[in-house]
């Protein structure tokens, strides 16, 4: 394809490391998992991170784990508060754990939850909110932070797309009360399949680390406050006082994650260049929404919405696309009470979500990568211009 959505971001050093796994024997979650999870605590100036094998799995260890804590657990029955495009696997674990969702729109110009919606989303019953920052853009999280504080929810950032974000001089991921990450082939990072749960909680950190593996203890210090050691090893290393999984990451991932987090910076930067000059050539056509940067965005991707609605518009902007052998998809999940699973969730909607729906109906995204796509970009322009007349 002459321009791929993605691309591998691999060198030698990401080889020569699979293949020291290889050659060591080990390769369920070991020293390299351990150092990939310090890296990417110290990157962010946290305490806690731990590794999964994918961001899916990190936000149902986020969700699970605000099931457990001690001061203000969440329930089944209680209410969150979720924005209207996310992936299927940021919903997914609310309702497999009861939880019922207010869908909140997104700003047309960010596809970011629309902060100036929460006050009409809360409920005597509401108890949590999730924050996504859309496919790199940070979300407005320190509205979200700020909402939750002032009425004491639980704060999970979804930042599974947006590694590398900053906002007022913050990561994203580093809002919440509990932030998750994915390191996807096409994502700004990518260890083959994983994911990451980011904390400053001590509580939540080993909570996530306990129901990582099973619910057991043998991960956990002592002095985690979530058990009292009795016995002796023979029973302790085979002890259950969680609800847990098996989301663990593989050894290969972790020492894959290591060498990425090194490149991560300089991978940002190339990705950000591609999107000056994007934004240079798309920014002031009003033929074309694209994103309106929130701080400073991570850039997973170049999205655009057609601003002259229409399935006949919409359907010529495809095939041209197609015709030029241009890779391009939905943003993200689009309006994700739109797909048919919102049938199987409890919720309900402030308003009717007309901007999420435009994105759904009338938007797509094209690909970013770190290297030079300069060519590509201004072939994009050219494909949409003579489609859009």
């Amino acid at each position: 394809m002459y321009y791929e959505l993605a691309a591998t971001s691999w060198g030698e050093e990401e080889i020569e490391a699979l293949k020291g796994v290889i050659a060591g024997g080990i390769f369920t979650k070991g020293e390299k998992v351990a150092e990939f999870e310090r890296g990417f605590a110290a990157y962010h100036g946290k305490r806690h991170a731990v590794m999964t094998n994918s961001g899916s799995s990190a936000n149902l260890l986020a969700v699970a784990s605000l099931f457990h804590v001690k001061d203000n657990p969440l329930k089944r029955g209680d209410e969150v508060i979720v924005p209207a495009i996310a992936w299927s696997t940021t919903y997914a674990p609310l309702h497999q754990h009861g939880l019922r969702f207010r869908v909140v729109d997104v700003e047309l110009d960010t596809l970011n939850m629309d902060a100036g919606q929460l006050e009409a989303a809360l409920t005597p019953l509401s108890r949590a909110v999730v924050g996504v920052s859309i496919l790199g853009n940070p979300a407005p999280l320190d509205a979200i932070r700020a909402f939750a504080d002032r009425h004491g929810l639980h704060f999970m950032e979804d930042n599974c797309e947006s590694l590398g974000g900053e906002l007022k001089g913050s990561k994203t991921g580093t809002f919440g009360d509990i932030g998750t990450f994915s390191f996807f082939f096409s994502h700004q990072i990518s260890t083959m399949e994983g994911g990451m749960v980011l904390t400053d909680s001590d509580e939540l950190g080993h909570l996530t680390r306990s129901m990582r593996a099973h619910g057991w203890t043998r991960d956990l210090p002592a002095e985690s406050g979530l058990f009292e050691k009795r016995g002796s090893d023979h029973f302790e290393d085979y002890r259950f006082i969680l609800p847990g999984y098996n989301v663990r990451p593989t050894e290969l991932a972790g020492a894959v994650g290591v060498e990425q987090l090194r490149k991560l910076p300089a991978m940002i930067d190339v990705r950000r260049r591609n999107w000056a000059l994007f934004r240079e050539l798309f920014a002031d056509d009003p033929r074309f929404i694209i994103q309106r940067e929130n701080g400073r965005t991570s850039s997973f991707c170049f999205t655009i919405v057609l601003a002259s609605r229409g399935r006949s518009r919409r359907n010529k902007v495809f095939n041209a696309l197609r015709e030029a052998d241009i890779g391009f998809r939905m943003i993200t999940g689009g309006c994700f009470v739109r797909h048919d699973v919102a049938a199987l969730y409890d919720y309900d909607a402030v308003g009717d979500l007309p901007n999420a729906c435009a994105a759904h109906d009338y938007g797509f995204f094209v690909g970013n990568q770190p290297r030079d796509l300069g060519p590509r970009i201004r072939r994009l322009r050219e494909v949409l211009d003579a489609a859009c007349g």
